[in-house]
């Protein structure tokens, strides 16, 4: 499953109301280091499809979430479990890192 798209408006829908964990990275399109991340996070998105949804909010286009949820940097990755952040990590990482990551909070 490809990553998600979400906006603020769509973001309760579809990271605080969603049935399983997700993944959420606070990006924009100017950003070097997000532009790293992305081939992996979209790879963990297919791998983990049916576990782990990967959702992309662009703070450019969508500011109320990151600053809703303190974001002051980015990448910044959050997993939501059950509508509630469970873990933080900010800046680019290597897909291993971030794989590990993931499979450690959930």
């Amino acid at each position: 499953m490809a990553t998600k798209a979400v906006s603020d408006e769509s973001f309760e829908s579809d990271v605080i109301n969603a049935s399983g964990p997700v993944l959420v990275d606070f990006w924009a399109e100017w950003c070097g280091p997000c532009k790293q991340i992305a081939p992996a996070l979209e790879e963990i998105s297919n791998e983990m499809a049916g576990e782990l949804t990967v959702a992309k909010v662009n703070i450019d286009d969508h500011p109320m979430t990151p600053g809703k949820y303190g974001v002051r940097g980015i990448p910044t990755m959050m997993i939501f479990k059950d509508g509630q952040v469970v873990s933080t990590k900010i800046g680019a990482m290597a897909k291993g890192k971030i794989s590990e990551w993931v499979k450690d909070s959930l």
